[in-house]
């Protein structure tokens, strides 16, 4: 199981409908988007982060483990507006206001980046997905997001375990013995995904299976409480930008 994974199961939010989640985390992240970056997007970044530390329970080190790969995308979209291509500045001279728009992607991608993980660390997929049925959502579609979902987590199972008996016969003692070895674990892979996948079908015929799959859901419902409070939030951070809101300079 990932990381992100594990702490959606064990999240203090785990019980909440998915709505509730996606009203607050999905509310943010459209804000993050819409909203002037300063300080609309400042506002939403803290309380983004305030969230997932406090009353979701995130762990900070789990957190920053998942932020920092968008974070990276984030960053290397805004470093390439400090420059410009072309123009009397010679192939590659300094963007005009540059470091200002920069900053503002920074500002906006990062804080959107944090809504949608809001709802990622506290929805299980296995949560989430099963219901898309009852928002209209095609059966066949979902099961085959379910089972990928699925087989995803066997072949990233296995693929470690066949990383690590390499490692255990010094298959990456060299750089060509590393080569090799990544060269059978790819092969490996692709066998054992297939072979899984046909059992999957044996199995499924074997059980009757009729074109859904059916699983429990946990027991849950939408919280007007909860939904409001969310609806109140983010209703509050957008008056709080526009009242705010200065020329980021």
């Amino acid at each position: 199981m990932l990381p992100i994974d594990a702490a959606a199961h064990s999240s203090r939010w785990r019980r909440r409908h998915p709505v509730d989640k996606a009203v607050l985390g999905l509310g943010l992240t459209v804000l993050a988007v819409s909203l002037p970056p300063w300080p609309g997007a400042a506002l939403v970044l803290v309380t983004a982060l305030v969230l997932l530390l406090g009353p979701a329970g995130v762990p900070a080190g789990r957190l920053w483990r998942a932020y920092r790969v968008p974070l990276g995308f984030c960053v290397t979209g805004a470093l390439t507006l400090l420059v410009r291509v072309g123009g009397p500045g010679g192939f590659v001279s300094p963007a005009e206001d540059g470091p200002l728009r920069a900053g503002e992607l920074l500002l906006r991608t990062s804080a959107a980046s944090l809504g949608v993980l809001l709802f990622a660390f506290t929805t299980p997929m296995s949560d989430l997905l099963p219901r898309l049925v009852r928002a209209g959502v095609p059966a066949p579609l979902v099961d085959v997001a379910l089972v990928t979902y699925r087989m995803s987590f066997l072949l990233l199972d296995s693929v470690r375990r066949v990383h690590r008996a390499q490692a255990a016969r010094l298959g990456h003692t060299t750089r060509a013995a590393a080569w090799r070895s990544l060269g059978g674990l790819g092969a490996t892979a692709f066998v054992r995904s297939f072979d899984r996948a046909a059992r999957l079908q044996t199995g499924l015929a074997g059980r009757g299976y009729d074109g859904a799959l059916r699983v429990l859901v946990p027991e849950a419902r939408v919280s007007a409480r909860f939904t409001a409070a969310s609806g109140a939030l983010l209703a509050a951070l957008a008056a709080l930008t526009f009242v705010l809101e200065r020329p980021l300079s």
